[in-house]
């Protein structure tokens, strides 16, 4: 079992959950994640490990409540415990001195874009980043952004806060007036897709973080594929971080919608309307 140190709400359906795990603390690297359980008999869910504290032996998860089981793990409060805490998973994100690096950070995708910033950050690399939300209210980690950025440019879509628009928008207008030397993109596959399709169109380098449906996180099931460049990768194991010119977006959104019909059973389920599907 793994102790909840801490569990705050930070905006509307979205929660900072800090969690004692000694080892996955020593170890994680930026851009990797953990897998989560409630319970015996629940999901697991990849979560990005937000940020770690490895004297106090503790990593911090950013969890947007969504369906059945992030219900499940975001109702745990501090003093309670998850099943399991399994990682660090994944392939730390490639760090290197690029220069001047936009960082574009979509709703909940803002979560595991701040520690890759954070590690740009210490490899001495200028950030620009660009963060969006449909609202003011739903803007999350932009103190925490704010501090690791040379600049940085919010867009929203209702207009409640910086721009009125999108990403794409703020990035195509850093692009416009100077040099960017690599982009990180992590958001709603949409909002990836098109951030990519500018990027290229400036030639600009753009590693996305994808995080597709996993069972197992080995590589075993095979149920995080991707196509990446015509070849069908695995992010649980050689991701999550893909170059983002060569990622099948329209793939890969039809695949995380395969199981909605099951989700909205169990949601029916939670609230009382109705039974669940086998």
């Amino acid at each position: 079992m793994y102790e909840v140190v801490a569990n705050e709400q930070i905006a509307p359906d979205v929660f900072r959950m800090v969690v004692k795990a000694p080892r996955v603390a020593k170890k994680r690297q930026a851009g990797q994640f953990v897998l989560v359980r409630a319970e015996e008999l629940g999901e697991r869910i990849p979560l990005t490990i937000a940020d770690a504290d490895p004297e106090q032996g503790t990593i911090t998860l950013i969890i947007q409540r969504v369906g059945y089981s992030t219900h499940q793990i975001t109702s745990i409060k501090a003093g309670g415990a998850l099943r399991d805490v399994v990682g660090p998973l994944g392939k730390p994100t490639h760090i290197e001195r690029f220069g001047t690096v936009a960082c574009v950070g979509g709703g909940i995708g803002i979560a595991p874009l701040y520690p890759i910033a954070q590690a740009l950050k210490e490899a001495q690399n200028r950030i620009i980043s660009i963060l969006g939300a449909r609202s003011k209210d739903l803007l999350i980690l932009e103190d925490e952004m704010r501090a690791l950025s040379e600049e940085t440019i919010i867009t929203t879509d209702d207009g409640s806060y910086g721009i009125k628009g999108f990403v794409t928008d703020g990035l195509r207008q850093v692009l416009e007036r100077e040099q960017i030397d690599h982009a990180f993109v992590v958001g709603p596959v949409p909002m990836m897709k098109f951030c990519c399709a500018i990027t290229k169109e400036y030639g600009i380098p753009t590693t996305v973080s994808l995080n597709p449906i996993m069972v197992d996180g080995t590589g075993m099931c095979g149920g995080c594929r991707v196509t990446v460049h015509g070849k069908v990768c695995f992010a649980c194991v050689e991701g999550p971080e893909f170059d983002g010119h060569g990622v099948d977006f329209d793939e890969l959104s039809k695949r995380l919608k395969q199981y909605t019909h099951k989700e909205r059973a169990m949601m029916a389920r939670l609230e009382g309307k109705g039974e669940c599907v086998a």
